[in-house]
């Protein structure tokens, strides 16, 4: 065995251990704030590189040992981690100046990076559930870095539910799989499935999967949690909106064996995607916290996210995972600068596009997208995707109804076929990168998606030329649909939950301490 052989596996398990380090040191080593920042932005940036060298190595030079498996997509996913993670760290070390409770910030954020390594490479059913478990149980303790701040504690108490359940739901799944295929080895579970097919057990497993990653992804009804964490420091919303939420579509595009053969598990997931997609959109146009309307933002992502895998569209799901991380990262931690933004944008009239316009974009960007998927002689997604892209891509060919001069509503109309055609070229090389993935199109569950899509362009439309014919669902809308209102009351029904104005640690209640949980209302 030479020395690349020896070195590339070694440094495939380091980031996980350098970040168990600074858990480790944050918890136990009685040195200062600074120092200690200091340790993790160097840990944590030596963690970066190893990553860098083994997505460079490759998954073929890295001979992990049993329960471990690198994937190109995986190495890939664990350099965008680190990079969040050491970025989030340097900006959270300014952010929190002067605030209590630094080092078990310091030691949660090292312990969630730590386990979402072990995720990324984890080959066996006890790595994959035990370091998820562990991502969520390290996330919580940031979620109420605030204990004092009622919705946070209810924001985490309503995922510390769904968690668990998920939790129960992935036992469940690895039992199924493991009393089958009698090891918990998920290549194993690969090659039996590719050999032998789907027995019924192995259906239910895939079922009780999806379910799992539903609720760990925040997909409607049980997205409340996600909204409401917006009590929690910015670095916490961008750690958890940019990485740890998109784990779900990681670990769908993982089993992408098992879930292509397994039908009902697929409309299931089709069903909740579809739906989260559609409604947390129409939600998202209602709202005027830009925060709060990041946060819909990503339920809405994370429902399309799904989407695209319940499709078979394995490659534009991982496409999408990086992109929203990377977009959702930047959007929260330059949060003031896009307020500023967003009020230049409101000094400006609003324009209404022409009913003609709004019927003729979505038609427009459509050919365009097909036109540059001719033009490349590429294959990379079947018609009904194109024609979804072109719908999500419409907005960006309206024009104001109102006379602007002839040559500015060209060089408009020119600039947003431009803009799409660029676009769709950008997404045409992505989904050329070599990220070891299969794509397996499903087409009668497309055009459900496309009609879907659909509807919520129509009601986007609606809503630019007569927002008042939509009074009655606007007032729905920006409720989000009463759906969180009735989680949360089966939620504190069946898993009631009390707490007072006291520290982290449990430091006795002072006087005038806030209701119980239960007695929390909007």
């Amino acid at each position: 065995m030479d020395t690349a052989q020896l070195f590339f596996p070694a440094i495939a398990l380091a980031p996980a251990v350098l970040m168990l380090g600074v858990a480790a040191l944050a918890s136990i080593a009685p040195a200062s704030t600074p120092a200690l920042w200091r340790s993790f932005q160097v840990l944590s940036a030596t963690a970066l590189v190893m990553t860098g060298l083994c997505a460079w190595a490759g998954p073929a030079s890295l001979l992990l040992p049993p329960a471990f498996q690198a994937s190109a997509l995986g190495l890939a996913l664990a350099v965008l981690v680190q990079l969040l993670g050491t970025v989030i760290g340097k900006f959270s070390s300014r952010y929190l100046q002067g605030e209590h409770g630094q080092r078990r910030y310091v030691a949660a954020l090292a312990t969630v990076l730590a386990a979402v390594h072990l995720l990324l490479v984890a080959d066996h059913w006890l790595v994959l559930i035990a370091s998820w478990a562990v991502v969520g149980m390290a996330l919580q303790r940031l979620l109420c870095f605030y204990p004092d701040r009622a919705f946070a504690l209810l924001a985490a108490h309503k995922k510390r539910i769904a968690d668990r359940i998920a939790d129960v739901l992935l036992v469940a799944a690895a039992a199924l799989a493991w009393a089958e295929v009698g090891s918990g080895s998920l290549s194993a579970l690969w090659a039996h499935v590719a050999r032998e097919g789907l027995s019924f057990n192995l259906h239910l497993s895939a079922v009780t999967l999806v379910l799992a990653v539903i609720l760990r992804t925040a997909l409607l009804p049980v997205h409340g949690w996600l909204i409401q964490v917006m009590e929690a420091p910015t670095p916490v919303s961008a750690l958890l909106h940019a990485g740890v939420v998109n784990l779900g579509g990681f670990v769908l595009i993982r089993f992408a064996p098992l879930l292509e053969q397994a039908a009902p598990a697929r409309g299931l997931l089709l069903l909740f995607s579809l739906i989260t997609a559609v409604l947390a959109g129409m939600v998202m146009l209602t709202r005027i916290s830009i925060k709060v309307r990041l946060a819909w933002s990503t339920v809405a992502q994370m429902g399309f996210m799904l989407l695209e895998c319940a499709l078979g569209l394995y490659t534009l799901a991982a496409l999408h995972l990086i992109g929203h991380s990377l977009y959702k990262a930047h959007a929260f931690l330059s949060a003031s600068s896009i307020v500023r933004t967003t009020r230049l944008q409101a000094m400006h009239s609003v324009s209404t596009p022409s009913a003609l316009n709004l019927a003729l974009a979505p038609a427009l960007a459509m050919a365009t997208v097909l036109s540059i998927q001719s033009v490349a002689a590429a294959d990379s997604w079947p018609w009904w995707w194109s024609a979804l892209m072109g719908l999500a891509w419409a907005p960006l060919l309206w024009l104001p109804a109102a006379p602007d001069g002839t040559a500015s509503r060209a060089w408009q109309a020119v600039s947003g076929l431009l803009m799409v055609a660029g676009l769709t070229a950008v997404a045409l090389l992505a989904h050329a990168l070599p990220l070891g993935i299969r794509d397996t199109p499903h087409h009668a569950s497309g055009v459900v998606a496309l009609l879907g899509m659909a509807a919520l362009y129509l009601c986007l439309a609606v809503l630019q030329r007569t927002p008042r014919a939509l009074t009655s669902w606007r007032r729905w809308s920006y409720a989000g649909f009463y759906l969180d209102e009735a989680y949360t009351r089966l939620a504190l029904a069946l898993w009631p939950a009390r707490w007072t104005h006291t520290s982290f640690h449990g430091a006795a209640a002072t006087p005038g301490a806030p209701a119980p949980l239960a007695n929390i209302r909007r």
